[in-house]
């Protein structure tokens, strides 16, 4: 029998509104023909609901508009099985908004008007401090105010919970957060910004690894998109490579595979097998369009 562990999740709450092209558009050119669809999205959400639905016992933290959008975001976390209590309605800001653009390859493109998102507070965190206290993991992005993820992860770490940021979008990083992780998950492009260091084969990619655990970090994982992910885990290296699929849309990869390392985590994995399972998992997402659409069930990662 699987443990269940409670997974904290602070972040982003979006609508994503999609158009999926032959090819993304030049600057200054209009394409026609472009299929339109929305499907709820964020980063922190979409985090949260891929935990949820692979077996974490997920809280959300986050702040979303007085609006359709934000209201039918928060019915949807709860069919999920995640607990909103700490989902804020903030009355003077919109709900989130994503614009994304997909070609036939599966690349995107995306624009993000924050709205409450950037209204989430220091102070918004205090009042969720006993959720977080009481939670195991505690997993992040760089959609909300960095403060607000500065202050919650003192918080956890202080209390001596596993912290794990996924540095998406890339934004400088202060030594106080840094030190607070347990684990950053990178993808190459973050990785280079925060260690200063162009990716270009694997021993670049240890190197990227070895300057952030410098500054503090106690593991990195270092996602390469088809050549799998890299581990630097207390001085040892693993590399573990990725399944080979048909992707047609790569939105919400990178959160599908955050959300699964943490449930792997959570049930007791070591830190290769969360990789491994958080791989199979987001296999699944790049063979589907949107963002929360996309995210797999457990069952059917295990099936693989």
């Amino acid at each position: 029998m699987r443990m269940s562990r409670n997974i904290v999740v602070v972040g982003s709450c979006n609508t994503d509104m999609v158009i999926n092209m032959e090819r993304l558009p030049l600057p200054g050119e209009t394409l026609l023909g472009g299929k339109f669809f929305m499907n709820p999205g964020g980063k922190g959400a979409n985090q949260a609901v891929a935990a949820a639905r692979l077996g974490g016992k997920v809280t959300f933290i986050a702040k979303v508009g007085n609006d359709p959008f934000g209201l039918r975001s928060i019915d949807q976390y709860k069919a999920e099985g995640i607990s909103t209590k700490h989902v804020m309605v903030d009355k003077e800001h919109p709900s989130g908004v994503a614009l994304i653009l997909v070609d036939s390859h599966g690349e995107n493109s995306i624009a993000v008007a924050s709205g409450a998102n950037a209204h989430l507070t220091p102070q918004d965190i205090d009042s969720a401090h006993s959720v977080i206290e009481d939670g195991d993991i505690l997993l992040m992005q760089l959609e909300t105010p960095m403060e607000t993820v500065e202050h919650a992860a003192q918080i956890a770490k202080l209390k001596g919970k596993k912290v794990i940021l996924n540095p998406a979008p890339a934004h400088p990083l202060s030594e106080n957060l840094l030190r607070c992780l347990y684990m950053l998950i990178a993808n190459e492009t973050e990785a280079e910004y925060i260690s200063g260091t162009q990716i270009t084969d694997m021993d670049s990619v240890a190197r990227a690894a070895d300057i952030i655990c410098s500054k503090g970090v106690e593991n990195v994982i270092i996602t390469l998109g088809s050549k799998g992910a890299f581990i630097r885990e207390r001085g040892a290296y693993h590399q573990v490579p990725a399944l080979k699929v048909n992707a047609v849309d790569a939105t919400a990869a990178g959160d599908t595979f955050c959300g699964a390392v943490c449930v792997a985590l959570a049930e007791g994995m070591d830190i290769t097998e969360a990789v491994e399972f958080a791989n199979r998992a987001a296999a699944i997402t790049v063979t589907r369009m949107g963002a929360q659409s996309s995210l797999p069930y457990r069952r059917e990662v295990e099936n693989r």
